[in-house]
């Protein structure tokens, strides 16, 4: 009998019977061929899933995998899945099956899904093939389909409301609130109460106002003033105090954080809370006394930051000023409190020179706003500047931002940092950033990279040269395209765009759960009882995940209404400029309206053979050694506007 032989079965029959009780937890990724792979966390490899063993698991599904194979040569592994941890997704848009005595909701989506029955009595008005939205009721594993309820119906001639909500939904952002958060909210009494003022500093005397887009309905944050002596003022940050209403363990705060976010969409808000709280409770609206939790800063007039103080206030808004107001006061030196905001103005300006000159990297940014029609159609697009009006507020709110995660950085427990939600912001990658360096010497830029900090003071150098020159636009695309991507975390590494050691967000709790998160965590620090929550990471890892994924709505559906506005323009010529470059073509942006689309290699091999040179940036013909590269102004033509792909096709306009 060979001993060895049998010690060798044995040992791989104990490491098979490991296998078969390891579960793994990760997200669910079902192909479009119905194949599923968990993604593990700990990047320790993906787990293949056949379509029979999803259980009740859908795409984007936070769940356990049981293993039940692995090739112990490459190290792949097949499993099953044992459990649906958490749902990305509870909401779907598609269309009404509907019989005499039954009906159900199939699906648009290119990840298969099974189908879900719907009682007759959960139709809500739906009819035959009507596209509905529906959430997901109940799914046990015994059951054969899932059950679903019909949420609303889209209307057939409102095709953009389909089309926003569909953009939401699949992102896992919930459409509406759950009767039991409503009840909830409603719940919470509007009157403050006397004694709770009593428990906070006072500062309904002192002259505050809100600056905000003209649109606003929900104002997070307000800005007082008082001159305490010559030179010397007393500047408070006010917060709306969220965590006062939204505490821990409710049904409210379970929702707050599974949203995460509020999401900004060209024509709506999907908000984060109800809007009792989030338009109501919490907003700042003037003449009203609100419960905030502040930072308090005495300060002199060249922007020295003489003390603060943090805390719970109660406030009373004097005015309500919008970004524009406060921009017609700034320019002209006239309205009102006008001495007030061109005295927070300069100390405002002050502090962006300060920080630029400690380090942080001063990119710019341009957004777009649609103006639509009473339809929610859009007719025209606006690009939007940063003015001093808005590097007023922001400065202000970094100051908090910044002082708030300071104050933290320094409590410990058993010498050990206090869990909290730190904004970080990682160096540049070296990968991403030594090809940018090669390519802005051409334009005669030169990068010191000895530290950090000579890499921040590199690119504010090439940004200044650049302004004006017709690199600019294309300098700061690839510049920030080398950066790392600022997330929620618990180590606190800095925030190297802004320049700061210590940074949170705390100035934005009706919209952002991390600011709640901070907002707690603080008042235990201040009360000398610090919260140690060890989730903390946890939740810094979903927060950032649903920041990431707010953003991609944000970008689907301002191409979407891109496109939509486009509809009305194919055929037209505009000037454009190259805003990518690509082996299948180039994207092109369009000056006026900012709406990228792509001119297809198929289309420039009319005129040559264009290859990709990638060190370049560029597009390079063969024959004529014509060449498009990114930031070059070029004519297009809109060819074709695709709603349903949220894709618009150009063709490249010779000569014009």
């Amino acid at each position: 009998m060979n001993t060895k032989k049998t010690k060798t079965k044995s040992k791989q029959k104990q490491k098979a019977k490991s296998i078969a009780v390891q579960t793994i937890k990760g997200k669910l990724d079902v192909t479009r061929s119905g194949m599923g792979y968990v993604v593990v966390e700990d990047q320790s490899g993906d787990v293949l899933v056949r379509p029979n063993d999803f259980s009740t698991a859908l795409h984007g599904d936070t769940v356990r995998v049981k293993i039940i194979k692995e090739n112990a040569r490459t190290g792949k592994k097949e499993g099953k899945i044992a459990e649906v941890v958490s749902r990305k997704q509870t909401e779907f848009v598609g269309h009404i099956q509907l019989s005499a005595h039954h009906a159900f909701f199939v699906p648009d989506t290119d990840k298969p899904m099974p189908d879900l029955y719907i009682p007759m009595n959960e139709l809500n008005g739906a009819k035959h093939k009507e596209r509905v939205i529906v959430r997901l009721v109940k799914w046990d594993k015994e059951d054969k389909k899932p059950v679903g309820a019909v949420v609303s119906v889209l209307l057939a001639d409102n095709e953009h409301d389909g089309a926003m909500k569909e953009i939401l939904a699949e992102a896992g952002f919930p459409l509406s609130f759950p009767d039991d958060v409503m009840e909830e909210a409603a719940r919470i009494p509007e009157i403050i109460d006397a004694e709770e003022i009593g428990k906070r500093r006072d500062c309904r005397e002192i002259l505050t106002f809100t600056i905000d887009p003209v649109d606003a309905k929900d104002f997070d944050d307000a800005i007082s003033f008082r001159k305490l002596g010559d030179d010397k003022y007393e500047i408070g940050v006010h917060i709306a105090d969220v965590s006062h209403y939204v505490q821990p363990d409710t049904e409210l705060d379970a929702e707050a954080y599974k949203r995460a976010t509020s999401v900004y969409l060209p024509d709506r808000v999907n908000p984060m809370l109800p809007e009792k709280i989030s338009n109501e409770l919490c907003s700042l609206r003037p003449n009203e006394d609100k419960l905030t939790f502040s930072a308090i800063f005495q300060i002199n007039g060249k922007g020295d930051i003489k003390q603060y103080w943090l805390g719970r206030t109660v406030i009373h808004s004097d005015h309500r000023y919008t970004y524009e107001d406060v921009q017609e006061i700034i320019e002209t030196k006239k309205g009102k409190h006008d001495e007030v905001i061109l005295l927070l103005n300069d100390i405002a300006q002050k502090f962006r020179k300060k920080r630029f000159a400690n380090g942080a990297i001063n990119f710019s940014s341009q957004e777009v706003r649609f103006q639509l029609d009473e339809k929610g159609t859009p007719i025209g697009i606006i690009v939007k500047e940063s003015k001093e009006s808005h590097q007023l507020i922001e400065e202000f709110m970094l100051l908090a931002n910044r002082t708030v995660a300071e104050n933290v950085s320094k409590q410990s427990i058993n010498k050990k940092p206090i869990p909290f939600p730190y904004r970080i912001h990682d160096e540049p990658d070296e990968e991403k950033l030594t090809p940018f360096i090669q390519y802005a010497k051409k334009y005669g830029h030169q990068f010191d990279v000895s530290s950090p900090e000579a890499i921040a003071k590199s690119f504010n150098t090439m940004l200044a040269d650049a302004h004006g020159k017709p690199e600019q636009h294309v300098l700061e695309q690839l510049g920030i395209r080398t950066m790392a991507k600022a997330v929620y975390k618990t180590e606190n590494i800095g925030h190297y765009g802004l320049g700061f050691e210590n940074y949170c967000h705390f100035t934005s709790p009706i919209r952002r759960y991390p600011d709640i998160l901070a907002h707690r965590v603080l008042e235990s620090v201040l009360v000398g009882k610090p919260v140690i929550d060890k989730k903390m990471e946890e939740k810094c890892r979903h927060t950032s995940e649903r920041e990431r994924a707010a953003m991609e709505c944000e970008r689907a559906g301002n191409k979407y209404k891109q496109v939509e506005f486009m509809k009305s323009h194919v055929g037209n010529v505009f000037e454009g400029v190259v805003s990518g470059v690509t082996s299948f073509g180039l994207f092109v942006e369009t000056v006026e309206h900012k709406c990228e689309g792509l001119v297809s290699i198929v289309g420039l091999s009319e005129f040559d053979d264009f290859r990709l040179v990638e060190s370049e940036y560029s597009l390079v013909g063969r024959r004529s050694g014509r060449t498009f590269k990114m930031g070059d102004k070029i004519s297009i033509r809109v060819i074709a506007a695709n709603l349903e792909k949220r894709q618009l096709d150009y063709e490249w306009v010779v000569g014009e």
